[in-house]
């Protein structure tokens, strides 16, 4: 029943093992917001090498494999699923704005082209029903990978800052990076300490799932034989209950701020030094980063 502690997406592990635990927090933050913009407006050549970029990254990273294979696996099954889906799913074109004319009042024009179709299924007749045809074309084939790509390099990347660094580091890193709007009036270090107390919810949030899931599997309730009907409604139920029992703990965390003081304390105040310095490293690091800038100026297009 711990199946959800098996795949920590999202939250820090702590550990000892692994450059990535070394690196900068501001430098992680960096890249992770590199791998968040870059694929935007770039072409297919540019979002595969971010994903195997990624994949190296992580494979070299030194990080326990217990840390990040689960969670790789079911990315990788997510992004192909909706991959699959884009290409496959019908996309109907809209309508001409103006009438088209018709070939053959044009002597000499060739109507017949290379055809731009990669896939032909079907179509497939099922009694009274026809299927298909389903058709992946080049424009598709794009969709389908762009997506895929999409959703891999944003939400791995994430989750690989996020089990590596502390919420304090994480947060003083981003406080530093906003530290200029302080001239503009902008309560830098309340949305710090807002944002740390939100990294801090998510284990108490999985902490009620999973007790909620062993409650039902104590009673050994098997929604396979309650039904459609009642197996919704119990999904219902447990929602509700995992609702109010984080909506008790936020209630709880927020009296617990109030009987301290209710004091706003700088995210300096709660990063604890790092161990061991690692300076060639993170100068290492700043210059990949500029190089991979650059390169997406140059060739993001491909």
């Amino acid at each position: 029943m711990d199946w959800l502690r098996q795949v920590p997406m999202g939250q820090y592990v702590d550990g000892s093992t692994g450059w990535l635990r070394r690196l900068d927090p501001r430098l992680k933050l960096a890249w992770s917001l590199v791998f968040l913009l870059t694929p935007v407006l770039a072409g297919p050549l540019w979002r595969v090498g971010l994903v195997v970029a990624l994949v190296l990254i992580t494979l070299g990273s030194g990080l326990a494999r217990s840390l990040w294979w689960r969670s790789v696996l079911l990315l990788t099954a997510l992004a192909v699923v909706v991959g699959l889906l884009s290409m496959f799913l019908p996309a109907v074109d809209p309508p001409a704005a103006f009438p088209l004319r018709n070939p053959a009042e044009l002597p000499g024009l060739e109507t017949e082209g290379p055809s731009w179709d990669l896939l032909r299924l079907g179509p497939l007749q099922l009694g009274g029903l026809q299927l298909g045809p389903l058709v992946v074309d080049r424009a598709s084939a794009l969709l389908g990978l762009r997506t895929s790509t999409l959703i891999f390099t944003v939400i791995h990347s994430v989750n690989l800052m996020l089990i590596t660094t502390p919420p304090e580091d994480l947060v003083w890193a981003l406080s530093w990076c906003l530290a200029p709007l302080k001239w503009l009036g902008c309560p830098v270090e309340r949305l710090g300490v807002q944002l740390l107390l939100a990294l801090r919810f998510l284990p108490l949030v999985q902490e009620e799932l999973q007790n909620l899931l062993r409650s039902l599997a104590s009673r050994a309730v098997n929604l396979r034989q309650l039904g459609f009907k009642a197996g919704f409604g119990l999904v219902l139920a447990v929602g509700e209950r995992l609702l109010a029992n984080i909506l008790l703990r936020a209630e709880q965390g927020a009296d617990a701020l109030v009987a301290r003081g209710g004091r706003i304390l700088g995210p300096s105040y709660f990063r604890m030094p790092p161990d061991r310095a690692a300076p060639l490293l993170n100068g290492l690091a700043t210059v990949v980063l500029v190089l991979v800038i650059g390169l997406r100026g140059q060739y993001g297009a491909l």
